[in-house]
């Protein structure tokens, strides 16, 4: 029987990228036999479409990425076939979700958000360069932001944004006000287009996270990693899938479940 072709859904921050340093060189051996043996490993990130581009750039990544979890899914030039690069949007813009974070401030609620902040005020809260941080600033459907208030009113500030098909997602650092899209959208999304480019192979879907963010898009995988790190107990692990869960944590532990898995299907 021939061996599954294989396809790889990653989280960035805390999960290929380190969560102080963004470090991804622990995860490179890894990341070599993946290019080697022609796997996609398509980044499925909270980060912005320009932030993403410039990690695949230093990867050497060529296949299609989720950007602000799962607010549009970028398909590049040719990749399934003869065309221009694509973009398929998902939920309410940023425009909107900013609205309704005016209203929900005027109501008394405390945070501060991405758009409230300078690059400098940004690049020190997320350990970012100023220049990394204009990019991480330049939204196209979430928000992302510092909670300033207690428990009691983030309770109601949740039940706010509910009312207006809005939610708060937990991330690697930020909390994310976004509509009621996620991850796991751009993930189905993918699956069938690589369903449908490789129609005759047996495909075998990964996903890598280690953030409650990521607990949508590991349960579309066949195999879901849990990478350790700082919010990866609030991860539960998905019973319709194989789940692992990893020993070390960020790209170290993605370098060790990875190179287990690619031995394992004969990569």
């Amino acid at each position: 029987m021939p061996k599954p072709r294989l396809l790889l859904f990653s989280d960035l921050d805390g999960t290929l990228l380190d969560h102080n340093s963004y470090d991804w060189s622990p995860a490179k051996p890894a990341l070599e036999r993946l290019a080697a043996s022609n796997i996609p490993v398509v980044l499925n990130s909270s980060k912005t479409a320009g932030e993403i581009r410039m990690v695949r750039e230093q990867l050497g990544n060529t296949a299609p990425f989720i950007v602000e979890n799962g607010a549009a899914v970028i398909i590049p030039a040719n990749c399934f076939g003869p065309g221009p690069e694509q973009v398929q949007s998902f939920g309410a813009p940023r425009e909107e979700v900013l609205a309704l974070l005016k209203e929900c401030r005027a109501e008394g609620f405390q945070f501060r958000s991405f758009a409230d902040m300078s690059p400098s005020e940004l690049a020190g809260h997320a350990k970012l360069s100023e220049s990394e941080a204009e990019l991480a600033k330049d939204r196209a459907g979430t928000e992302p932001l510092l909670w300033q208030g207690d428990e009691d009113s983030l309770a109601r500030f949740r039940q706010k944004l509910g009312e207006h098909d809005c939610r708060l997602v937990q991330g690697g650092r930020f909390l994310h006000a976004m509509g009621t899209f996620d991850k796991a959208d751009g993930v189905r999304f993918l699956l069938g287009k690589y369903r449908e480019h490789f129609e005759q192979d047996r495909l075998v879907a990964i996903a890598l996270g280690d953030s409650p963010n990521d607990q949508h898009m590991l349960e579309e995988a066949d195999i879901a990693v849990i990478v350790r790190g700082v919010h990866s107990e609030s991860v539960s692990l998905p019973s319709q899938s194989r789940a692992i869960r990893s020993i070390k944590a960020g790209p170290a532990g993605w370098n060790e479940c990875v190179l287990n898995l690619l031995i394992e299907y004969g990569y």
